[in-house]
């Protein structure tokens, strides 16, 4: 079985979806391992490292001939859509809630679509196969980073000849595996930390961090299935915004980082919550996305600043951004699933198992993934996902 490594195609995308040193971990449960040329390179792995490492360099067209399983970190784009045929199978981050009609058009394709988001993320022993922890640990560090670049003055508190600088005060909205790493980065960073999440479980890992976790009054526990918050209702929503102000105007950064699979994100930053910050505050939205983000008037991939000096970070992909440890990292993840779903030298196919009731989307010709399914039989005849 030939297992294939695609070139990156999507804007500004540098990961690759597996590095040189987990080819030989395939090698060794007998599957072949292509990989495109240059497929590597933005993440500084040269075609060099994968040869070395016993994988065959071939161009696109060979490789997508050739290929049982193609291995992508975001989605397929319409040429390589146009190109797969039946009986071949995609794995990478798919994220089918929200794109519910890429599921529908591999499935017509008669493509096995696995994706990576769906990892169960309650059992232990996915923790090796969860890309979506593995890149937010990522973001989460590089958010920090960002905010403290920006900022125009010092995190930590600074004794000089000229004066005594106080510490930056880093609010993190949002307390999941992005909003922890966050914590701990600008804590690290010499910053006084707090830290704020719907769930009240995450209490002691915010103080674990040496951060101090905001207990609001107005909303009560948001805990979710799967590790997740569950969405607020309106009336919680605007309560938790209108408590929120206060406490985020009395900041000079914030990081946003709620997110709830498959629908528009939280919005945690109002205009007014912006509007209560003082002039050269930074706030990073970690939620912008194509559904929208966490505060008012951000875009994704871009950096806005309002007319009151307030400046807007639409982080949308930060993992991207360290393409090395983004790229080792999710090589290991999709690596461990794939051969947990190999035998006897083939994918293996079984919605029963546990693992891939969550990751297989389309096999057979269908859509067999419940939710994705759910969300098909509810659009409009020729309608399209947002």
């Amino acid at each position: 079985m030939k297992v294939a490594v695609l070139k990156e195609t999507a804007p500004g995308e540098r990961r690759v979806a597996l590095v040189p040193e987990m080819v030989g971990r395939l090698k060794g449960a007998g599957l072949d391992v292509l990989v495109e040329s240059g497929a590597g390179d933005a993440a500084w792995f040269d075609d060099a490292a994968y040869a070395e490492a016993d994988a065959t360099i071939v161009s696109r067209p060979e490789l997508v001939s050739a290929a049982d399983i193609i291995l992508t970190v975001s989605k397929p784009d319409e040429a390589l859509l146009g190109a797969l045929r039946s009986g071949q199978a995609v794995i990478g981050m798919l994220n089918p809630l929200a794109d519910p009609a890429l599921a529908a058009a591999l499935a017509a394709k008669g493509v096995t679509a696995i994706s990576l988001d769906g990892i169960p993320r309650t059992l232990s022993k996915t923790q090796p196969m969860d890309a979506l922890s593995s890149q937010a640990n990522i973001a989460g560090y590089k958010a920090a980073l960002v905010a403290a670049s920006t900022f125009g003055r010092f995190f930590p508190m600074l004794i000089t000849a000229a004066g005594t600088a106080r510490p930056a005060k880093v609010l993190i909205l949002g307390a999941g595996v992005a909003g922890l790493q966050a914590i701990g980065t600008a804590h690290r960073l010499g910053a006084v930390v707090s830290g704020y999440d719907v769930r009240p479980s995450s209490k002691t890992e915010v103080e674990s961090l040496g951060a101090t976790f905001i207990e609001l009054t107005s909303v009560g526990s948001a805990a979710g299935e799967g590790g997740y918050a569950r969405a607020l209702t309106d009336d919680e929503r605007q309560a938790q915004q209108a408590e929120l102000i206060g406490h985020i105007a009395r900041h000079d950064v914030v990081i946003t980082t709620a997110q709830v699979p498959g629908r528009r994100p939280p919005l945690l930053l109002t205009e007014d919550a912006i509007k209560a910050m003082s002039a050269g505050s930074v706030v990073v939205d970690m939620g912008s996305g194509p559904l929208g983000g966490n505060v008012a008037g951000s875009v994704p991939g871009e950096t806005v600043v309002t007319g009151n000096g307030v400046t807007v970070i639409g982080a949308a992909n930060l993992a991207t951004s360290m393409p090395t440890a983004a790229s080792t990292a999710n090589a290991r993840n999709v690596s461990t699933l794939l051969l947990h779903m190999v035998a006897d030298g083939a994918l293996a196919i079984d919605p029963g198992d546990d693992i891939q009731a969550g990751v297989v989307i389309t096999h057979g010709g269908s859509v067999i993934h419940p939710a994705t399914a759910a969300l098909l039989a509810d659009q409009p005849a020729g309608g399209t996902s947002q």
